[in-house]
């Protein structure tokens, strides 16, 4: 069986935006309009497709990200709607990770918003080619200049506009192309099926005023001159005076766009059907297919070498797992994107990082929570596949012969914790089943047993992300749990150099355990703004081969990298921190790798005991929409959370506050802010950085943690 399409008429993309900018909206208009769906879903109803689980229906977000296929103009775009709210940014960037292309979706009113520049700085780290897509301009105070301007000055220079909108007073009547000089005009329909396209170049049409001409043609000529700026060939027709015609403007537009030189700037309301169509006809104009896409990097396990993987069907097979799913019908799902080669249903792949055989019983489709079953999977496509009970999220899935390994997903790291408890012994039974399945699906959860209380504690990205995990717990898998208050991740670091040692030496039986580790530790600061699950340990070994036999370093690393997850003043992960093994002894009979683990970990402890060591706290950027009148009243409120203000800017009569604050002062901050504003601001916030909690409120935190 072969592929249903050609590599260069497939879309690889995914929706991505600052939450209720519109992006669920818009892939509901786009299957509608590519003919997947024959009616319309809304969020606000809880009828939206890519929106299945209860919890997002009744919440009226996206929490987890869901893939779907549609099919435009004899290509076929697989599309991936990703959430908004910065607890599910897990979801975000393994998206990215995976995709071709990328949709940037603007509300109309806010313009460029905290979580748009988090999702775009994402896109930037994997170089995604995108487009951006200003939303909502059927809202009264959406101006679509104002969000074009913030979209320049705060994510990309060269973004411009390839449409602008059509607007009578403060009604959205539809939108221009640059590209091809015509006029949209959408029908009161109420289905955006039917639109007048009309030439902005004729001067018989009342219909286009001559200011609406004149605009286009400044906006065309700043486009041009955009585009010459990179392109030798529209600079020279430029220079020479020559006709550029749309089809060089495509062509130049898609280039200068899959080098992520330029960003084309759309325009629509989704909720009012204008402007989709438009959307994707540049979806498939100018983002990129695999074979647009640069090859990936893979290591050659047990080799220093590296392999470029191309998109190519005829190759070995090569994978990434990027996200597992448990569905209620089919199990364990695994979602991949095939890099190159081809894999059939039945075959057998193997598991770089586990090292493991696997066979995939099923191949599937997904369009939300439903699925089609395929024969095989492709270079340059995306499915879920079933079988791969024993791989996680960034596991390269390979042909059994040609092993290689990809690069993993960094995830971010929980900055939150509550305490649970089982209600009955069935319940606890039931928990230890459930809790690996749901950190399976998402690996920002983080899961500890506390020795002292006999809790478990989960560690989340956020209040309403361990919210969705309980009410799963309890609804989804029906078990029930009593749940604590919501609590602070803080770290520990050292602000000094000290020395210690460690040493083991026992008789266990016959034989002996000695193992004798010297170790400097000392402050070392990468200044860090996002951080990821990785242990912040940083080594060196300058101790001789005479005194610790190099096989042994990687156990002390071990029993190193062990003993940070417990720091000395409140319990918590210990990091930034340099691990410096300076020397030791060893017994050629004695010695093992057990016993310098031991040896590393009890310098590493006594390491710590010596050194002067210090709390760090979560600090949040948090953005505050709020009318000029409730300026003071906001302002005094995040003074006495320990906020720090950096700006506030103006649009029109509101005030948009820019800061920074401590993540253990903002619990019951909506409340507090709702009160002080009469209910007319609004806020979002997401993970900044780790830093230093000042002395007196510290020694409060570690009293209060150790049961002072």
């Amino acid at each position: 069986m072969n592929r249903d399409y050609p590599l260069e008429r497939i879309r690889n993309i995914g929706l991505i935006a600052h939450i209720d900018a519109g992006k669920t909206t818009v892939t509901e208009r786009i299957l509608y309009y590519t003919g997947i769906l024959h009616q319309m879903g809304e969020v606000h109803d809880g009828t939206a497709t890519m929106d299945w689980m209860i919890q997002e229906k009744e919440r009226g977000i996206t929490i987890t990200s869901a893939a779907t296929t549609c099919y435009w103009k004899n290509h076929r775009i697989n599309i991936i709607d990703t959430p908004g709210h910065v607890d599910f940014t897990v979801e975000v960037e393994r998206s990215l990770r995976v995709l071709d292309g990328a949709v940037v979706i603007f509300c109309g009113v806010a313009g460029v918003e905290p979580q748009s520049e988090t999702v775009w700085h994402q896109a930037d780290r994997y170089n995604i080619p995108r487009l951006a897509f200003v939303n909502k301009l059927d809202r009264v105070g959406a101006d679509f200049t104002y969000a074009v301007e913030t979209i320049k000055s705060k994510l990309h220079p060269n973004s411009f506009p390839v449409q602008l909108p059509i607007m009578d007073g403060e009604d959205f009547l539809g939108v221009v192309s640059l590209i091809d000089k015509k006029a949209y005009i959408f029908d009161k329909d109420d289905l955006g099926i039917q639109f007048t396209i009309r030439q902005i170049a004729s001067e018989n049409d009342e219909r286009i005023s001559l200011e609406l001409r004149d605009l286009v043609k400044n906006y065309s000529n700043q486009l041009i001159e955009k585009i010459a700026e990179y392109d030798e060939t529209i600079l020279q027709k430029f220079l020479d005076d020559d006709e550029i015609s749309e089809k060089d403007l495509i062509a130049s537009v898609r280039k200068l766009t899959l080098n992520c030189d330029f960003v084309p700037i759309l325009c629509g309301s989704a909720l009012k059907n204008k402007g989709i169509q438009l959307l994707i006809n540049a979806i498939v104009d100018f983002l990129p297919s695999p074979i647009d896409v640069p090859g990936i990097e893979a290591a050659i396990p047990n080799s220093k070498n590296k392999k470029k993987i191309i998109v190519d069907e005829t190759l070995p097979f090569a994978a990434l797992a990027f996200k597992n799913q448990v569905n209620p019908y089919v199990g364990k799902l695994t979602y991949l994107r095939a890099y190159s080669g081809k894999i059939n249903r039945g075959d057998y792949v193997l598991n770089v990082n586990t090292g493991k055989k696997e066979r995939i019983t099923r191949i599937l489709q997904m369009h939300s929570n439903k699925s089609i079953n395929k024969e095989a999977l492709y270079a340059g496509e995306i499915c879920a596949v079933a079988g791969l009970s024993n791989t996680s999220s960034g596991d390269s899935i390979v042909q059994l012969d040609s092993p290689v390994l990809l690069e993993k997903i960094a995830f971010a790291e929980p900055v939150m914790s509550i305490a649970i408890e089982p209600k009955t012994k069935i319940d606890e039974e039931s928990l230890e089943i459930t809790l690996p399945r749901l950190f399976d699906e998402d690996p920002t959860y983080h899961i500890k047993k506390d020795k002292e209380t006999g809790q478990t504690l989960i560690s989340g990205m956020g209040e309403l992300h361990l919210e969705i995990l309980i009410d799963r717990l309890k609804r989804e898998f029906k078990v029930d749990v009593n749940v604590g208050k919501p609590r602070v991740n803080y770290k520990e670091t050292i602000i000094d150099s000290v020395e210690a040692e460690g040493i083991l030496d026992r008789k266990v039986g016959e034989h002996g355990q000695y193992g004798h580790v010297k170790l400097r530790i000392e402050p070392y600061s990468t200044n860090r703004q996002m951080g990821n699950s990785k242990n912040m340990i940083y080594f060196e070994d300058i101790s001789s081969e005479e005194e610790i036999p190099k096989h042994y370093i990687n156990a002390i690393k071990s029993g190193i990298f062990e003993s940070s997850e417990s720091g000395v003043l409140t319990g918590n992960k210990v990091e930034d921190v340099k691990a410096i093994i300076t020397g030791g002894s060893f017994n050629p009979v004695d010695s093992s790798e057990l016993a310098f683990k031991i040896a590393g970990s009890i310098a590493f402890i006594n390491a710590l005991r010596k050194a002067k060591s210090i709390l760090l706290e979560p600090i949040m950027n948090i953005n505050i929409v709020t009318p000029e009148e409730y300026l003071g009243n906001v302002i005094n409120d995040l003074n006495g959370r320990r906020g720090k203000i950096i700006e506030v800017s103006d649009k029109e009569s509101i005030k948009i506050i820019n800061g920074y604050v401590p993540l253990s002062e903002t619990f019951g901050y909506a409340t507090n802010l709702r009160s002080v504003s009469q209910g007319r601001a609004s806020y979002s916030m997401e993970f900044f950085k780790y830093e230093k909690v000042p002395e007196n409120i510290s020694i409060k935190i570690i009293e209060r943690m150790r049961g002072y």
